[in-house]
């Protein structure tokens, strides 16, 4: 669906069938799907926050980048990097933008990130061109369990933030033409209405054109797939002592201009861990 101003289109109905109800298929046919959406259509009900899902629920590759601002390498102790440290999150950790999040363990920590999804296939390409190759922009939680995180010498990332619900993405995908500058844009994590996280794309060490070129000249970038592009600084394992989250927490990850998500975090219940 489409989402304007509270309202919302249904793209099956306006498009009469044309375009499906499912948001991987209306990624493959991007550009013909934007050039319909660009003539405009009446709206076909009201907007149903608890009835969005994540951006991209079939997405094939999901990858995340780490200490991708420098603010935030320094507090985690680690250099400045010499080129994107790059992980992923499995797709199945991937959840809309409001509901809760079992927590497995007292070691769960936040990161607000800026979430890239791809419009077109996108091989070799050069940054100059790569904004060409974007749907659009949202927001994200990259949830990471830090115990799991840490195991092994050199650690693993990929499978600590890859918990179910770890990687909730929403509250809708942004367009181009309606963010305004991507890199200025602010990101801020509250915790039960304190601010823990109040950062800046900005202060990006790799910027979104410099990510997309670098991972398309080795992995072919899909419609659907997400980049997690980073997180400011303010996580919880750099505080002293460190802070994790708990059950009963509210965590509120916003990005000027994107929107707001909000989970709720749960205990996981016996049965799961």
């Amino acid at each position: 669906m489409l989402v304007t101003d509270g309202d919302v289109i249904d793209v099956a109905e306006a498009s009469g069938g044309r375009f499906g109800p499912d948001p991987q298929a209306v990624y493959e046919a991007w550009p013909e799907f934007t050039a319909w959406a660009a003539d405009g259509h009446a709206p076909t009900g009201k907007l149903d926050e608890a009835a969005l899902g994540p951006v991209s629920p079939a997405a094939r590759q999901v990858f995340a980048v780490g200490l991708n601002y420098a603010d935030h390498a320094a507090e985690s102790g680690h250099p400045i990097p010499e080129y994107p440290m790059i992980f992923t999150k499995f797709p199945s950790s991937l959840a809309g933008p409001y509901g809760e999040v079992a927590l497995p363990s007292g070691s769960v920590d936040w990161e607000v990130e800026l979430v890239v999804v791809i419009g077109r296939p996108a091989s070799a390409v050069r940054p100059e061109d790569a904004w060409q190759y974007v749907a659009g922009l949202t927001v994200g939680q990259d949830l990471s369990e830090r115990e799991v995180q840490r195991r092994g010498q050199p650690p693993q990332f990929s499978l600590a933030k890859s918990y179910t619900g770890f990687g909730p993405t929403g509250p809708v995908l942004t367009t181009l033409d309606e963010v305004g500058d991507p890199a200025a844009l602010g990101l801020t994590t509250t915790l039960n209405g304190e601010v823990v996280q109040d950062g800046s794309t900005a202060s990006m060490i790799f910027s979104v054109p410099e990510l997309i070129g670098y991972l398309s000249a080795v992995c072919t970038l899909l419609p659907g797939d997400l980049i997690f592009t980073g997180t400011p600084p303010g996580v919880g394992q750099s505080r002293t002592p460190p802070r994790f989250l708990a059950p009963g927490d509210v965590l509120e990850t916003t990005i000027s201009g994107l929107g707001t998500m909000r989970q709720t975090c749960v205990a996981q219940a016996p049965s799961e861990r």
